[in-house]
């Protein structure tokens, strides 16, 4: 079985609560999945084909992962321990905030737990044969309200390459070309940068040593909808199962 020099980091694909804040939390289950990308540990996490697989079952409501460890509230309400979801949505009952222990303590048992897994597996890319690394997300299909694209139907699949500076033109379009073919997908259902050009993930890691790029699959890809229009976060085992053998292939056809 072939196994691709690819590092994936999956950092928001989990749907768990720390317990060190399961007190003070205000969420809903609804509301704490529609902060994240649902599913995506199950979409990519191909361990059995890839060289390295990092991902977290924390919930991106709760720590964020593709954010710098400095980008706190009040001055961005979503960074990378959130005040408010996405959605604006409020995380807890309680201004945690005033505790500054327990924001640290968060920070270092899963921020940095994370970034040192990655740091880790980076510096081993030789011994791992590492041509490249992807950062993967899912994403509205219609931007929401606090997003610049607000309103605006988004691609099937987005990549994000730092306009150039995490990943070189021709890896970029090889990539897409790969995706599109996998997924059968037309030419204008996969962008580059647009909405989304890579967080702070793909631009603090990428081409440190390896190219990295985002890649963002819509969640109307695999998602099914209510009767009220809501995302209906039940899972949908053969979608799952076929997104997965779609990026799967993408891969094979992209390190062929």
């Amino acid at each position: 079985m072939a196994c691709y020099p690819v590092l994936l980091s999956i950092p928001h694909g989990g749907d768990q609560i720390p317990p060190e804040v399961a007190e003070y939390v205000s969420l809903t289950e609804r509301e704490m999945l529609a902060d994240g990308d649902v599913f995506t540990r199950e979409i990519y996490g191909i361990r059995e084909k890839t060289a390295v697989v990092v991902d977290t079952p924390i919930a991106r409501a709760f720590i964020d992962l593709n954010r710098a460890a400095t980008d706190l509230p009040p001055g961005n309400p979503d960074g990378v321990i959130k005040s408010h979801t996405c959605h604006g949505v409020p995380v807890y009952r309680s201004d945690i905030w005033n505790d500054g222990q327990l924001v640290n303590n968060l920070i270092e048992k899963y921020y940095f737990s994370y970034h040192h897994q990655l740091q880790d597996q980076l510096e081993r890319y030789q011994q791992r044969h590492l041509v490249l690394m992807l950062d993967c997300h899912s994403m509205e299909a219609v931007g929401p309200k606090i997003a610049p694209d607000s309103g605006v139907e988004r691609p099937s699949i987005c990549l994000g390459n730092r306009s150039g500076k995490s990943c070189d033109t021709a890896m970029t379009q090889h990539m897409a070309q790969s995706l599109r073919r996998a997924f059968e997908l037309s030419a204008d259902q996969i962008t580059i940068n647009k909405p989304f050009a890579g967080g702070y993930i793909t631009r603090h890691y990428g081409n440190k040593p390896v190219p990295c790029l985002q890649i963002e699959l819509n969640r109307g890809l695999y998602l099914d909808q209510t009767e009220q229009g809501d995302w209906d976060f039940r899972i949908n085992a053969s979608k799952i199962a076929e997104m997965r053998e779609k990026f799967s292939f993408a891969l094979e056809l992209f390190f062929s």
